[in-house]
C-alpha cells in the first residue's frame, strides 16, 4: 500500500456526513461544562476541610475529602463573609452548592453556597480545637485574671436590649446594691453577632471614664445558639480587656471559650449580678456590727486600763511617804541659812575692814598725778595726728565736693571740682589745664582754677 493513501491515518480526514467530527478543545470543555451544570446544579457533599486558603479577594479555595476521593470547592466572597463560623482544616462539613468546571485546569469544582458543619460531633471538634489553640496563647491563663471591684459603682452590660437576661440583672442589681448601669445592646446569636459583640467589649474599654465592670451575657440554648460566644474575635476581645469581666452566657451546664476567657465565669446572668455587687443591706449590718464590736472593746480596754491604774496605785507610797525626806531636808536648810547668812556678812566686814586701811590719801593722790600725766601724753600724741595739724605750717589739704580727702592729682581730675581747705578758711576750684611758667608750650599740667 502507499504511504500516501488516506487510509495511511497519517493526515486527518473528515468523509461527509461523519458521526465524530473533531471537536476543538473549548468546543469540549463549554460542552462539559454544560453537562456538569445542567446535571449537577443542586449537590450536597459531605467531606473534610483540607488546604483551606481565603486569598486577598476574599474568595475561600479548599478541597473536601473522604477516604477514597476529594474534590476541590471555592467559596465566592460574598457567600464567605456570611459563613457562620471560620472554616478550618480537619473540620468534618455538609457543603451546598452546585457543580461546576474549570476549563483553564481541565477540573471541575464545587462552588459552595452555604457550607455546615457535619453534625453535633464535627461542632465540638472545631470547638475543642479552638479551645487547645487559644489555650496555647495564653489567653485563659489564670494568673492573668483580675480579681472584680468589690462594690463598683458603673457596671457595663453587653448584651440584648430585649428579653429575659437585661431585666433579670437589672432586677438584683436594684435589690443587692443599686449602682449605675450601662447596657450596650448587641445580637447575642445568628449572622455578624461576634464582631458586634467584641466591638461592644471594646468599645468600653475606648469610653473616656469606663465603667468599672463588665458583664457579658445571654440565655440558655443550643450550642449554635451560643455559638457566638465561641468564636475567635470574641474571646480575643473579653481576653484583652482592661476592664474585669463576669461571663454569663446560658445556663449553668453550658460553656463557652468566653468563659474560659473571662476574669469571672457566672452560671447564670442572674448570679452575674449576685458576683458584681454585695448586699447593701448585709453590709449597713456588718458596718453597725463592727461599730457596736469596736464601741465594746474601746470600753473593755478604758476599763482594764483603770483596773490596772488602781492596782498601779496601791503599790505606790503615799504622798506623805514621798514628800516626807525632801521636807525634812527643807527643815534643816532653813535652820542653816541665818547660820550662814551671818557667817558670810563676818566675813565680808572683815575684807572690807582690811581693804580700807590700804586706802592711804598718799597713795591716791600720785596715782591720780601718774594718770594725769598719761593722758596728756595721749592729748599731745592726738594734737599731732590731727588733718588740720599740717595746715599750720602753709599746707592745705585738698576734698571732693562730697568732703573725700582727695591724695592724688588722678583722683582730682576724676573729681572735677575741688575744695581746698587752709588754715583760715577754704576756697572751692576747679580742675583746668594750664602751662606753667617756664615751660614750653607743648607740655601741659592740670591746675586748679579758684572759683
Amino acid at each position: 500500500m502507499d504511504d500516501d493513501s488516506p487510509d495511511s491515518g497519517l493526515l486527518a480526514t473528515e468523509a461527509p456526513g461523519d458521526n465524530a467530527p473533531a471537536l476543538s478543545v473549548s468546543e469540549l470543555s463549554s460542552a462539559l461544562k454544560r453537562m456538569v451544570e445542567g446535571a449537577f446544579d443542586h449537590v450536597r457533599v459531605r467531606g473534610e476541610i483540607s488546604g483551606f486558603k481565603r486569598v486577598g479577594s476574599g474568595h475561600c479555595y479548599f478541597t473536601l475529602k473522604d477516604d477514597a476521593a476529594c474534590i476541590d470547592a471555592v467559596i465566592w466572597r460574598g457567600t464567605a463573609s456570611a459563613l457562620r463560623f471560620a472554616p478550618e482544616d480537619g473540620i468534618e462539613v455538609v457543603a451546598t452548592g452546585k457543580l461546576t468546571t474549570y476549563p483553564a485546569r481541565s477540573r471541575y469544582q464545587i462552588v459552595v453556597e452555604r457550607l455546615e458543619l457535619a453534625g453535633q460531633g464535627a461542632l465540638m471538634a472545631l470547638l475543642d480545637r479552638r479551645r487547645r489553640q487559644l489555650a496555647a496563647e495564653g489567653l485563659f491563663d489564670e494568673a492573668k485574671k483580675r480579681p472584680l471591684p468589690f462594690a463598683p459603682r458603673t457596671i457595663g452590660i453587653v448584651t440584648s436590649p430585649t428579653g429575659a437576661v437585661i431585666r433579670d440583672i437589672l432586677h438584683r442589681l436594684e435589690d443587692r446594691f443599686p449602682s449605675h448601669v450601662t447596657l450596650w445592646p448587641v445580637p447575642v446569636q445568628g449572622e455578624g453577632a461576634a464582631e458586634k459583640i467584641a466591638a461592644a467589649v471594646e468599645g468600653f474599654n475606648a469610653l473616656p471614664v469606663p465603667p468599672e465592670l463588665l458583664i457579658v451575657a445571654r440565655g440558655g440554648g443550643s450550642i449554635e445558639d451560643l455559638w457566638a460566644f465561641n468564636e475567635e474575635v470574641v474571646v480575643r476581645a473579653v481576653a484583652g480587656s482592661a476592664i474585669p469581666i463576669i461571663s454569663a452566657v446560658g445556663h449553668e451546664t453550658d460553656t463557652t471559650l468566653c468563659d474560659f476567657a473571662a476574669d469571672r465565669r457566672a452560671p447564670t446572668p442572674t448570679a452575674a449580678a449576685e458576683l458584681a455587687v454585695p448586699v447593701r443591706a448585709e453590709l449597713l449590718a456588718q458596718v453597725r456590727e463592727l461599730g457596736g464590736r469596736a464601741e465594746r472593746c474601746a470600753r473593755r480596754a478604758q476599763e482594764r486600763g483603770a483596773e490596772q491604774l488602781q492596782a498601779l496605785l496601791r503599790h505606790w507610797p503615799a504622798r506623805e511617804e514621798l514628800l516626807a525626806p525632801q521636807r525634812q531636808r527643807l527643815d534643816e536648810l532653813a535652820e542653816r541659812l541665818p547660820r550662814s547668812l551671818r557667817g558670810r556678812l563676818d566675813r565680808a566686814r572683815g575684807e572690807l575692814g582690811h581693804a580700807s586701811g590700804a586706802l592711804r590719801p598718799g597713795l591716791l593722790v600720785s596715782a591720780h598725778a601718774r594718770a594725769k600725766e598719761r593722758l596728756a601724753a595721749l592729748w599731745r600724741v592726738a594734737e599731732l595726728a590731727h588733718p588740720n595739724r599740717p595746715l599750720e605750717k602753709g599746707y592745705a589739704r585738698v576734698e571732693d565736693l562730697a568732703g573725700k580727702t582727695l591724695i592724688s592729682a588722678a583722683a582730682a581730675r576724676a573729681a572735677g571740682r575741688l575744695r581746698l581747705i587752709f588754715r583760715d578758711g577754704r576756697v572751692e576750684a576747679a580742675v583746668g589745664v594750664a602751662p606753667p611758667k617756664g615751660a614750653s608750650r607743648s607740655a601741659k599740667v592740670d591746675q586748679p582754677k579758684l572759683l
